[in-house]
């Protein structure tokens, strides 16, 4: 399959804009289709973003219930998958079945049994109430076409402490070599997020080029 560059899926029109945030207003970024997927694996990802840093950061356990939303190929439910173990359980979410079934291969291929895929909607990811620890959005909340109604089912998804992790390329950074509408600042995230009843408790800024925005549930202590 040929490899492509995300901006080049963008300047191609193969990735199209969807329209803007009612509350700031920001464009909403296209969704990346199965023909970018070898983009997703690309080599240079473990340098430009430090994935296990990420899952360090977030103090991933064993035996924890999570979600990968955008989940993609796997590059990260794999990862998870490892960290939670055989007693925890990683819901790999995707709108695309060709996604998820490139998914599925890749877990066989790794040994790994306890992920189940999850084919979402636009306006929702079909994750099981009140049931996760953690739900992790990579590079894939500014995509979202119906970003409220999403949010909405996501909040409903954690458990009463439960976390909502976003790794978003920094809008702050002009040195970040992402388009414009791929990157979002904190302030960004806190305007559209907190009003649905979520708040942004911890942001950490150990990752090359990515913020990590944690969200908790209003009622919930960080």
């Amino acid at each position: 399959m040929r490899r492509y560059s995300w901006l080049a899926l963008v300047a191609t029109g193969l990735v199209a804009g969807q329209g803007e945030h009612p509350v700031t207003g920001r464009q909403i970024a296209g969704v990346m289709g199965v023909q970018g997927a070898d983009w997703l694996n690309r080599p240079e990802r473990e340098k430009e973003e430090n994935p296990e840093g990420a899952l360090d950061a977030l103090g991933i356990r064993p035996g924890m219930v999570v979600a990968d939303v955008g989940a993609g190929t796997g590059y990260m439910s794999l990862r998870l998958a490892k960290r939670v173990g055989p007693g925890g359980r990683v819901y790999a979410n995707d709108l695309q079945p060709e996604m998820l079934r490139r998914l599925r291969a890749n877990a066989a291929k790794a040994g790994l049994t306890n992920i189940q895929t999850v084919q979402g909607e636009e306006a929702d990811p079909k994750l099981p109430a009140g049931s996760m620890d953690l739900v992790l959005l990579v590079d894939v909340y500014h995509e979202f076409s119906k970003p409220r109604e999403m949010i909405d089912k996501i909040r409903e998804s954690l458990k009463p402490y439960g976390r909502l992790v976003l790794l978003e390329y920094r809008k702050e950074d002009p040195k970040v070599p992402i388009q414009e509408q791929h990157k979002m600042t904190v302030a960004e995230v806190k305007a559209e997020l907190e009003p649905q009843g979520l708040v942004l408790s911890k942001v950490i800024e150990t990752l090359p080029r990515q913020h990590i925005l944690i969200l908790n549930r209003a009622h919930a202590s960080p």
